[in-house]
């Protein structure tokens, strides 16, 4: 039997159907070798509170998925590689739905941000899956051919960028401050007839609990989230750069 000296409050037994995470970790545990007894009792009592978690992302999601469209998007314009003026509208593509990526690489920043570098990296390869069921696209402050500058220098093929014309779109979706300092923005965008309206927007970046930076649930920096996996975890004073000293 599992001992969970103090048990997930969120653990629901026969909950909709649902079997109990205790069950379940109790039926799918296998023990590797060499496992001590105070080993596995605490890894099966981590494993109850991660069937928790998988249940509560999915809980999360769904929610997230029934939500309201929000507000319908102003006329902003954003140029292409080849210079040409498009809308949000354009850059659905064939679909509906649209992912857009507000990066920190303004023309006045020399490089651009190293997390929103970590992360646009991690998205270029499955950029080509992701195009399977929704567009992706990568905005930034600075000309097109700049940021398509970086990204043949990171080994970057999928990603798709457009530059700003003005700073409208990045104001009023929280990608640049009235101070003029930029943040990373995420956005999810749904068509709506000829409308195009505000889906979803990460709202995590002022929620940090004490000791920790505010991020993303689930987060969506696969750095981040293998580190979790890790005894050492993300740590407390490391952040990922452009280079490193070999």
């Amino acid at each position: 039997m599992v001992d969970v000296s103090t048990p997930s409050v969120d653990e629901r037994p026969n909950v909709a159907g649902f079997t109990s995470a205790i069950e379940l970790a109790e039926k799918s545990a296998k023990p590797y070798p060499y496992d001590s007894a105070e080993y596995r009792r605490a890894r099966m009592a981590l494993l109850v509170e991660e069937i928790e978690l998988r249940r509560h992302i999915e809980r999360v999601a769904k929610q997230r998925r029934a939500l309201p469209l929000g507000g319908e998007a102003r006329s902003y314009e954003f140029l292409d590689e080849q210079g040409t003026t498009s809308g949000l509208a354009e850059m659905f593509g064939r679909h509906d739905t649209l992912v857009t990526y507000f990066w920190m690489y303004g023309p006045e920043r020399d490089r651009p941000c190293p997390m929103c570098t970590s992360l646009l990296g991690s998205w270029d390869i499955p950029a080509v899956d992701l195009e399977q069921r929704v567009a992706l696209v990568v905005i930034g402050r600075s000309p097109v051919a700049r940021q398509l500058a970086f990204a043949r220098e990171r080994g970057w093929r999928n990603l798709k960028f457009y530059q700003c014309v003005g700073d409208d779109f990045a104001k009023d979706y929280r990608g640049l401050a009235p101070d003029g300092s930029e943040w990373p923005a995420l956005d999810v965008w749904k068509k709506d007839g000829n409308k195009v309206r505000h889906f979803w927007a990460g709202e995590s970046g002022d929620t940090a609990d004490p000791g920790e930076d505010a991020h993303g649930a689930p987060d969506p920096t696969p750095l981040w989230t293998i580190l979790d996996l890790t005894p050492g975890g993300r740590g407390t004073d490391w952040y990922p750069k452009l280079e490193y000293v070999q």
